[in-house]
Formats: C-alpha cells, sequence, structure tokens
C-alpha cells in the first residue's frame, strides 16, 4: 500500500535526528517496553533472509512454542481493535471510539492526550501501560477508577471479544475477557500482540540491562505463557531471598531458609536462561542480516547472550557465591542479571556508533524482535507508534525503503502534532481504510476517513 510506504519514509525522513498466577502479581515483575516493531507478515519474508543457524553453534530449537490459543486457529492473521472506550482514564472522562482496520492518526497539541490513547490500547492488550508509573496513575485526576473496553476481532474468524480492564484505587486490577475476569496472566499475554516505539527506543542500546532484559521478557511472555509465570515465580522468590539476606546483617543463615530458596530457584532460572539462550540464535540471525541491508553492508554488528549460567548450573553459581550475598546483602548471581552486548565491528556499539548507526541498529534490533513475536504467536501484532517523527534522521534511507517497502503493516496507530503532515502520508495513495482523530483537551474527532 501506497500510504505504508509513505508512512515510512516520512518517519526516516524526518528532522532531528507452573504455579497460578495473579493478575496483580505483574505489578513489579513484568513491567512493558518500549518496541518499534514494523510489522512484516510471513508472506514477505523475501524481503529479509531466514534466520538460520550459524555453522559454529548448535543448531537450537524455535524460540518458544506458541500460546495454545493463537497458531492453531490464527496462523498468520492480524488481531485488530475495532473500538475503544475509555472512562476516567488519565486527561478523559469518557470517550469511545470506531477504529479503522488499517491506520489510526491521532494529531492534536502536546498534552492533548494522543500518548494517553495509545497507552489505553497497549493497557488492554497487555493488561499495563508501557510506561512504568503504577496502575492507579492511569485514573484521571480526582476519582476513585478507571474503566478501558476493547473490542478485538480475528482476521481469519472474525470471532470477537470484549476486554475489559478495571482499576480502582487500593483494589486489585481487574481483566475481564467476554465478562470473565481472568485469573492468571498467561491466559491474557501474547493473546492480543501488540508493540510500541517511543521517543526513548535507543535507551536500548545506550542505558542499563535492565531494559535489556526487558527486550527478551517481553518478546518470550507474549509468545509463551510458561515463560511469563515462571518469570513471576522466579522474580518473587529472588525477593524473598534478597528480603531475607538483609535480615540477616551479613550474618550466616542458621535456620536452612535460604537453601530452601536457592533449591525452589533452581527450576524457573533454568528454564528462563533456556528460552532466552534458544530466542537469541534466530534473533541474531535475523538482526544481523537486517543491519546489512539497512546500512548497505558498511559495518558488521553482533548480540551476545551472556548470563551467568552460560557455562554453570544454578547450584553452582548460588554456592560459589554465597558468602559475596551474605555480605553485600542482595543476590548478585542469576538470570536477574543477564544482559545483551551489543558489537559494531567486534567493538562496544554504545561507544563507537554514530547517531546514524544507533538508529539504523534499534530499528534492526525490532525488526527482528517483531518477525519472531509474529512467527510464535501465529499472530500479526497492532504497532503504536508515539511521536517519532521528530526522533528519526535521514541516514540510510534508501537501504532501509529497499528492506521495508514491501512489508505489510497490520493495525497502526499513530501521534502526531501536525494534522498536515499525517494527511500528506495518505494523499496520492492507494485506496486504504485509514482514520484521522483530532485530539484536543481530552477530546477526540473523526476528523476524516476513506475506504
Amino acid at each position: 500500500m501506497m500510504w505504508r510506504c509513505k508512512l515510512l519514509t516520512t518517519l526516516l525522513c524526518a528532522q532531528n535526528n507452573s504455579t497460578s498466577i495473579k493478575i496483580g502479581q505483574l505489578q513489579h515483575f513484568f513491567l512493558p517496553l518500549p518496541l518499534f516493531l514494523p510489522p512484516l507478515p510471513l508472506e514477505t519474508r523475501g524481503a529479509l533472509p531466514e534466520a538460520k543457524p550459524r555453522s559454529s553453534k548448535k543448531n537450537l530449537a524455535p524460540a518458544t512454542a506458541p500460546p495454545p490459543q493463537a497458531a492453531a486457529k490464527l496462523k498468520n492473521h492480524p488481531i485488530q481493535l475495532k473500538s475503544l472506550k475509555l472512562t476516567q482514564f488519565k486527561n478523559y472522562e469518557s470517550q469511545k471510539l470506531d477504529l479503522s482496520t488499517g491506520l489510526n492518526c491521532f494529531v492534536g497539541p502536546n498534552g492533548a492526550g494522543k500518548t494517553n490513547l495509545l497507552e489505553a490500547i497497549y493497557f488492554l492488550c497487555m493488561g499495563k501501560s508501557f510506561s512504568t508509573s503504577p496502575d492507579a496513575y492511569a485514573i484521571r485526576h480526582g476519582d476513585q477508577g478507571t474503566r478501558l473496553e476493547g473490542q478485538f476481532t480475528s482476521g481469519e474468524t472474525g470471532a470477537s471479544d470484549k476486554i475489559v480492564v478495571k482499576v480502582q484505587k487500593r483494589k486489585r486490577k481487574i481483566i475481564e475477557r467476554n465478562g470473565t475476569a481472568y485469573e492468571r496472566l498467561a491466559e491474557h499475554v501474547g493473546r492480543y500482540p501488540v508493540v510500541v516505539i517511543t521517543p526513548d527506543d535507543t535507551n536500548l542500546v545506550l542505558e542499563g540491562s535492565e531494559l535489556r532484559r526487558r527486550l527478551l521478557d517481553n518478546s518470550l511472555s507474549q509468545s509463551n505463557p510458561t515463560y511469563l509465570n515462571q518469570l513471576i515465580t522466579y522474580n518473587k522468590l529472588l525477593t524473598n531471598r534478597n528480603a531475607l539476606l538483609k535480615e540477616l546483617e551479613g550474618r550466616k543463615d542458621p535456620t536452612g531458609l535460604l537453601d530452601v530458596y536457592d533449591q525452589q530457584m533452581a527450576e524457573p532460572a533454568a528454564y528462563l536462561h533456556e528460552k532466552r539462550r534458544e530466542f537469541i540464535t534466530p534473533f541474531t540471525d535475523i538482526l544481523t542480516d537486517t543491519y546489512a541491508v539497512i546500512s548497505g553492508q558498511q559495518e558488521e554488528v553482533g548480540i551476545t547472550y551472556r548470563s551467568h549460567l552460560n557455562d554453570t548450573t544454578w547450584a553452582e553459581v548460588t554456592q560459589q557465591r554465597r558468602e559475596k550475598d551474605r555480605l553485600l546483602q542482595r543476590t548478585t548471581g542469576g538470570v536477574h542479571r543477564d544482559d545483551l552486548v551489543f558489537t559494531q565491528g567486534g567493538h562496544p556499539l554504545r561507544r563507537v556508533a554514530s547517531q546514524g548507526q544507533l538508529k539504523s541498529f534499534v530499528l534492526s534490533l525490532k525488526l527482528a524482535q517483531y518477525r519472531l513475536l509474529e512467527t510464535n504467536t501465529g499472530r500479526t501484532p497492532i504497532l503504536l507508534l508515539d511521536d517519532i517523527f521528530d526522533k528519526l534522521d535521514r541516514d540510510r534511507v534508501r537501504q532501509l525503503l529497499g528492506l521495508v517497502l514491501s512489508a505489510g503493516f497490520g493495525q497502526v496507530f499513530l501521534s502526531d502534532t501536525d494534522p498536515e503532515r499525517v494527511t500528506a502520508l495518505i494523499e496520492g495513495g492507494e485506496e486504504t481504510a485509514w482514520k484521522r482523530f483530532l485530539v484536543r483537551d481530552g477530546q477526540v474527532t473523526a476528523a476524516a476517513e476513506e475506504a
């Protein structure tokens, strides 16, 4: 579609550079991550080289098994949000939107509430905002609770699901599907895959390891419910272990409780490490091939998965670090210290990459992440683009367009301050479904539509 090509061109040419887990346990253990993943349908894989095992590495299994509800009936079909209803959410008192199955543009001045609409969509898909704020911050100032409602459909069957999220102050968050509340988070995450890009995506390279672990966890949790359950279990035990170490204040443990925690953490630690390592092999292959296309073969990039468990077992890690843990009063080794090391020409990427190279790498990173997410869930994700026109430069535009011109998006939501810029993306293109919404002071009006 021409509007998709023009959308990519505008983006890139913009100036200036196995337990039952309750929903409430998500708050501290599954923080969302800003993601930029332009969708690439399976039928257009010719544009990107296939993931392939490296000759020097063991041929590992696919990254994860798709969730039970995904691959069998919804293979390679988009998930679409037909309507959105907000009640007392952020700066919105009450708002209902009927959405396009293609492109949805939210335009308006800064502070009008455009990003809040994208957050509401992410909240419905993932059960949480893509910011790191507590759920209570989603409630409109002066109110006691908020309610979000979305009507989702599948591209294959046309089946409709009504998802409702309810957040009240000092009460447990409730997420419902067709009137029935979820008990386990894994039943929801991955059902409606979603990716989002914010202006801070380059922090994946520039900031600490926590953001890169979230990239792994966000990808794997959306495609593997067991991974999410094991992640929550591990983090809960880790919190308890650290609390015990602080309580001991450097003394040896006379109760044996530390040994109990170590034994209980062994299984989730091994599982998380295994799935992350399996994910990295195809992820790295697609990343390097994609970056080669975008950069015109100018640099060679790499990615390495760093983990204490790469060369030893969980039991050995805890035993070797027991004395250090006791003195520092925290758990110093384990999968919660994992990291991804990005390189360019064999050197740390963050130190040698230019701004253009950095942004090209982040885009390649997310294209690879998207490809595996779509493959493992069997669903085309919803894409959210939050105010990014002024954050992408002109570098390597031709190479990137050569890669992505044939790529089709699923349902796309974007925000921008310039209504003329959004209109220009669509004018002159082929017929496609789209809507433009004008946003001002917590009020949204559908301004344009083309069928």
